[in-house]
């Protein structure tokens, strides 16, 4: 059997007690539903040379939020993989990008959100920020456009428009400390 014969790998999630404690795991492909259980996630900011938020457009071809536009990256990181790994991983998978100066900023951010289509995200998502290291080379199943924007910019935007940004991107603003002097 060669390497392309195989069945791909299957990605799983770390599902969470109300607690935050692990209790299993989920395939990935399965969990995101109209009952979608608490489980392990992470968001994370990218900042460039000048200080700019990096907001990202979610591909129009995603099962859940298709074309809104959010923060940098969001993942979910593999049974067992410490979480600042996963967030790396996922910032090269996404954007093709590495990072520098990671630092998680909200370790206990958690949300629950229904999308238009009836799908659930419910996550326990620490929160990190980091400065980009390199060239943005987004997938294209993943985002569609992207945009580097002042922090005051971003808040004024998020304010005036909440409709047209993820729900934990909405939350996460107004307590982020890159954002706490925007307002």
């Amino acid at each position: 059997m060669t390497t392309s014969d195989r069945p791909a790998e299957q990605e799983l999630v770390v599902l969470l007690d109300p607690m935050g404690a692990p209790i299993g795991t989920a395939p990935k492909a399965t969990v995101h539903t109209d009952s979608t259980p608490l489980h392990l996630a992470f968001s994370c900011h990218l900042l460039d040379a000048e200080g700019r938020m990096l907001v990202t457009r979610r591909a129009l071809t995603k099962a859940a939020w298709p074309g809104v536009w959010t923060n940098a990256c969001c993942g979910h990181p593999a049974p067992g993989e410490p979480i600042e790994s996963a967030v790396r991983r996922r910032l090269q998978q996404e954007l093709g990008v590495g990072v520098r100066q990671l630092e998680l900023v909200l370790p206990d951010f958690a949300y629950r959100a229904v999308d238009a289509s009836g799908i659930v995200e419910h996550e326990r998502c620490p929160v990190f920020v980091g400065r980009i290291d390199g060239e943005l080379l987004p997938a294209e199943a993943e985002v569609t456009e992207w945009q580097w924007v002042e922090p005051e910019a971003l808040l004024t935007g998020i304010r005036a428009t909440p409709w047209a940004f993820s729900p934990w991107l909405v939350l996460q603003a107004e307590q982020l400390p890159v954002l706490a002097g925007a307002s």
